[in-house]
């Protein structure tokens, strides 16, 4: 808004931030916030969702210093369903958030290690990727290069190298076939993986990176294995990652909310617009369609007119998509 202000100026047109910040709040909140509250509506009704969470900085908060951190959730959907992804801004990262927000929720939810997830009522998915890590920067962390052939940190990613190839073999299979290959390949690693697991954690300092790494491994395994009992799961969260990057991006520019007010209605706007993204709609077009159609609606609130306007809906105009 303050790179907005300052072209306002060069134009001759005197537009401070606060009043651009009011009507971005505005519109988000009389008009944005009703398709929002759909578009959850229709996540909630999905067997597989993806969650990730990510800082911000809220300035004026009630009881809370300016310094002090606030909380963005990321709910998505995957491979099945239509393309949804919705933010949610909270004053803190409890497991209550995500249990509020995804209540009715009974499928399965793709998670990292954080613990505050356990509070939803879903079957939690684990992240490979998050277990990969953990022996990967055990391994880089190891003074040189001949030293690291043949550690346990090495034999670690391995492991998980090993599952993540049979990932990229499946990805453009079908649903039935990428469970019955996985029962056949990814199997037999798992509980190879296992037993050298327990074998290692006697034989490591704890406290050490690759201690740390068995130690995330096992704590996590049921979450890590839950991939194999349905071919729609995925192996890792990259797909929370890769979702909740754009405002993380973002969070570079603009730094911080002013208020609770202007970080929900930032949520409102994001996940209107990635969604649409996601959707292949081209985000300004889409705006312009919504703010020109919804004030004509005799009732916002109304589920059926809601969902004509949804980014996903066959019956948006034209103009709203992205020619091909």
């Amino acid at each position: 808004m303050y790179r907005q202000e300052q072209q306002f100026a060069r134009l001759g047109l005197s537009l401070s931030r606060q009043t651009l910040a009011n009507w971005m709040i505005y519109g988000a909140e009389k008009w944005l916030s009703h398709l929002v509250d759909r578009m959850r509506v229709h996540l909630l009704r999905q067997d597989v969702l993806y969650s990730d969470e990510t800082t911000l900085q809220v300035l004026r908060e009630p009881g809370k210093a300016p310094q002090s951190q606030s909380y963005i959730w990321l709910y998505r959907t995957g491979r099945t369903g239509p393309p949804l992804v919705l933010f949610d801004y909270k004053r803190t990262r409890g497991g209550e958030n995500p249990r509020e927000y995804l209540q009715g929720f009974q499928g399965y939810l793709h998670v990292d290690g954080y613990a505050g997830y356990h509070k939803v009522s879903a079957r939690l998915v684990g992240c490979w990727a998050h277990a990969r890590r953990k022996f990967d920067e055990a391994l880089k962390a190891l003074p040189s290069t001949e030293e690291r052939k043949g550690t346990v940190a090495q034999q670690g990613l391995q492991y998980c190298n090993q599952l993540l190839a049979i990932e990229r073999d499946i990805k453009e299979k079908t649903t039935e076939e990428r469970y019955t290959i996985r029962k056949e390949r990814s199997k037999p690693i798992l509980d190879a993986y296992l037993v050298w697991l327990r074998q290692q954690r006697t034989r490591t300092l704890p406290k050490s990176a690759v201690g740390q790494a068995i130690a995330y491994s096992l704590n996590q395994w049921e979450k890590l294995t839950a991939f194999l009992e349905d071919g729609r799961l995925e192996i890792d969260n990259n797909r929370s990652e890769r979702s909740i990057k754009p405002f993380v991006i973002g969070r570079k520019n603009w730094l911080f909310a002013n208020s609770p007010r202007g970080a929900k209605a930032s949520a409102i706007i994001y996940s209107l617009l990635e969604t649409a993204k996601e959707n292949q709609l081209h985000p300004f077009h889409y705006l312009n369609y919504l703010f020109e159609q919804i004030p004509q609606l005799t009732d916002v609130t109304n589920q059926e007119e809601l969902d004509r306007f949804l980014p996903w809906s066959t019956s948006l105009s034209d103009i709203c998509r992205i020619l091909k």
